[in-house]
This record gives structure tokens, C-alpha cells and sequence, in this order.
């Protein structure tokens, strides 16, 4: 084996310490639908760039008002446009930074093979004891389960067996341990490669709520973060899109 010598050391300890004083760390807040995939990306970011992706998940209204109350986030990715305009209108944000990273899919889901069949007969049918969603105020998945029930004429009759978690995780996770049957979460949730990975569900048709057009935005704490602008730019990047797509969102 080659040995370096005392000058090839001198280079490569010199090396790793630019990279070190370059890279950087960026405070990411990330709506819950898209935990699974960010996870993924930014360990596939910091590979890439050097820097290093802090995440921190929850439902997009109470980050909102984190981030309005001063929480040092340096990016936004919510699971709605409309927060993000907010903090623009709000000058809350580094000017040209928002964009649609993703658009979210609705799927009604039980842990339970079977359970839900492709026309969702079950919530017509009501033969259940609990359906989970999440808090329409605060997370727009949430919202999207409401427009469906409604869409479908089913809300009035449901409504009494409406359980809500204050983010889409809470939602999934009623469902996960048997204390809802079933119930409307994201399908990044429960989909990867192009399937289920268990149970049954029914991904609702994207007619009946309200498009779930994601955005993120670099808020004014990451205006000057290399890693913020890094990340952002990454996000757009064919690699992380192919991500994104696996987990059932539609990407431009």
C-alpha cells in the first residue's frame, strides 16, 4: 500500500477542512405528509453538497405560527400554498424563493387487507366504529377529507365518527394501531414503488377537494444560509424529483 507522504497529508487534511468550513446547516420545517421523502432526500443532499439538512415535522398551520413567533427556520416546505403566500405577503420570506415542490394524493386507508375496496363502498355504508383524519385547520390533508366527504354526500353521516390528529402523522397513526379503522391520510404514507405497503385503500380522485399543491419557500432567517438556497435548488433537481414520484406525489 502507498503511503502518503507528510505534503500529500498536509493537502488532503487542508482539503477536508475547506469542505468542513464550507458546508453549511440549514433548520428545515417540513409538513408531515412529506416526512418519508425528505428523509430520503436529505441524506441524498448532504451527499451531494456537503451540507447538512436539519428536519423538524408537524402540520403546516402549527409551523406556520412557529415561524410567525420567531422559530429560527431557514426553509418552509409546506403541505399548502396558502401558508407560504402568507409569509410572502408577510415579508417573511426572501423574495422569488416559493415554489411547488410537490402536489399530494388523498388516500382513504385501513391497515387492514380488504377493508376499503377502489370505490370506497365502506364510508357509504358506515360499518365502522372511527375514521381518522387530520385537523382541517391546520393540516390541508385534513381539508381535502372534508371536501371529499361532502363531495360524496357521506359528511353529515360520518361526521359523529370523525377522530382528528393535529397533523396527517397523528391520523396515520390512529390507523396504524387499530384506534380508528380507518381513515383519510397522505398516500406518501403508505405508498412506495408504485404500491401499497399494506393494507387497502383508495386513492380519492383528485376532482372531489381542492388540488393539495405543496410549496416551500426560504424564510428571511435562511436569507443568508448557502444550504438554504442549496437545498431549495436540489429540490428541483431530476434526482429528487424521481424521489418525490416514488412516494405517489405528481411533480412538474
Amino acid at each position: 500500500m502507498k503511503k502518503l507522504s507528510v505534503a500529500g497529508v498536509v493537502a488532503l487534511l487542508a482539503f477536508s477542512l475547506s469542505t468542513a468550513v464550507l458546508a453549511d446547516e440549514v433548520k428545515v420545517a417540513v409538513a408531515a405528509n412529506f416526512t418519508a421523502p425528505m428523509k430520503v432526500i436529505a441524506e441524498n443532499f448532504e451527499k451531494a453538497t456537503g451540507h447538512k439538512a436539519e428536519l423538524a415535522f408537524g402540520s403546516s398551520g402549527k409551523f406556520y405560527s412557529q415561524i410567525t413567533n420567531g422559530a429560527p427556520f431557514d426553509v418552509f416546505f409546506s403541505a399548502d400554498q396558502a401558508r407560504p403566500e402568507k409569509l410572502e405577503k408577510e415579508s417573511g420570506t426572501v423574495a422569488g424563493s416559493r415554489f411547488t415542490y410537490a402536489t399530494g394524493k388523498l388516500v382513504l386507508w385501513s391497515n387492514k387487507a380488504g377493508y376499503v375496496d377502489d370505490k370506497a363502498k365502506v364510508l357509504k355504508t358506515g360499518d365502522f366504529a372511527h375514521l381518522a383524519i387530520a385537523s382541517p385547520k391546520l393540516a390541508p390533508y385534513g381539508a381535502a377529507a372534508i371536501e371529499t366527504m361532502k363531495a360524496l354526500g357521506v359528511f353529515e353521516q360520518l361526521e359523529p365518527k370523525l377522530v382528528q390528529g393535529e397533523s396527517i402523522s397523528q391520523a396515520y397513526n390512529f390507523v396504524l394501531t387499530g384506534n380508528a379503522e380507518l381513515g383519510f391520510v397522505a398516500l406518501s404514507q403508505v405508498y412506495a414503488d408504485g404500491k401499497l405497503k399494506s393494507g387497502s385503500g383508495w386513492i380519492v380522485p383528485g376532482k372531489l377537494h381542492t388540488p393539495i399543491n405543496q410549496d416551500a419557500v426560504i424564510l428571511k432567517h435562511g436569507k443568508d444560509n448557502k444550504a438554504a438556497r442549496a437545498l431549495v435548488d436540489y429540490l428541483k433537481t431530476e434526482p429528487a424529483k424521481v424521489v418525490i414520484r416514488s412516494f405517489g406525489y405528481d411533480v412538474n
